[in-house]
């Protein structure tokens, strides 16, 4: 009995804060740590999209008290660690290791400062973000005729806001005019759905035909009627979330797969927990392989097929 205890209490406890449930990242995560043979016990919180959970989840995590706790999107990071300038205030995790998976940008919202390190002691992190002048440039391989790109952002989700402030930067460097539009303007919570057909109207009377996701959860949780309303509307969705073209109705994606991506995050919480490192003095861990995906079905409801090169390196896919 003794032994068993003994046991018991050499194994890590792991907190994941997820923002939208145990999906590919939490899975991946979950995996690579149960692969690797280290003990420890991975319990998940799940937000479901409310920022006002996250204090309960900081509480939950002192109470385990967790070993380490994994931060997914950058609204539950910054609930739960608070910026570079939060450092020592007691309302944020500052004395338990935590890892960041899924942040767009932790540099830009000060989550962190340089991929060579965090920039605070207790915080390691992992990067999976396509540059978006690699996105527009990888849509025009698929089409030559591309110059427009749509944009639906939700300013109550920071990654959605930067990715929309970088793509008004780079677009028109890149000779593509960008068509952004707010999903919600005014609503401070989470966006009525039905502005979503609202904004598709608008952006197919502006002749746009290829719309960019971006970095949205509230667009993922709402894939199939998001992507659905878009091919109605007769434009082609790029997304960085390859579910939505496997199992919706978006017609490309490009993205690190995101099981990979909750790999590289449970590398990083075991160099913290099995190895020893100091979680600031971890390089911020890049994703490297980026994956293209093509649902086939979309593209001849489009009348947009790929082009035979394109299909030489991307997977074909139909539902």
């Amino acid at each position: 009995m003794l032994t068993a205890l003994a046991h018991a209490a050499d194994r890590k406890q792991i907190l994941g804060i997820f923002y939208e449930g145990c999906e590919n990242v939490c899975e991946g995560f979950k995996a690579g740590i149960a692969k690797s043979g280290f003990a420890a016990d991975v319990t998940i919180v799940d937000l479901a999209q409310d920022k006002s959970r996250i204090p309960a989840a900081i509480a939950q995590a002192r109470a385990m008290p967790a070993d380490l706790v994994l931060t997914y999107g950058t609204n539950g990071t910054l609930g739960v660690i608070g910026t570079l300038n939060d450092v020592g205030n007691p309302a944020f995790l500052t004395e338990i290791p935590v890892v960041f998976v899924k942040v767009a940008d932790p540099f830009g919202t000060h989550i962190a400062k340089a991929f060579e390190g965090s920039g605070r002691a207790n915080v390691a992190g992992t990067f999976n973000r396509v540059p978006e002048a690699i996105n527009i440039e990888i849509v025009r391989q698929y089409d030559p005729t591309f110059d427009k790109l749509g944009l639906l952002y939700n300013s109550n989700e920071r990654n959605s806001a930067i990715t929309a402030e970088e793509l008004k930067k780079v677009a028109p460097t890149l000779g593509i005019e960008l068509v952004a539009l707010e999903i919600d303007p005014g609503n401070d919570g989470v966006p009525d759905v039905a502005r979503i057909a609202e904004r598709m109207a608008e952006l197919r009377a502006q002749g746009v035909r290829w719309l960019y996701v971006g970095s949205s959860s509230f667009l993922n949780a709402n894939g199939e009627l998001f992507t659905k309303t878009a091919v109605d509307n007769g434009i082609a969705v790029v997304s960085p979330y390859e579910p939505l073209v496997r199992e919706h109705h978006a017609m490309l994606s490009i993205a690190a797969r995101l099981e990979d991506v909750g790999r590289l995050a449970a590398e990083q919480a075991l160099k913290i927990l099995r190895d020893g490192a100091t979680p600031g003095d971890l390089p911020i861990l890049r994703a490297t392989d980026f994956a293209y995906v093509v649902n086939m079905e979309v593209a001849k409801k489009l009348g947009r097929y790929p082009p035979f090169a394109f299909l030489q390196v991307a997977e074909a896919v139909n539902n």
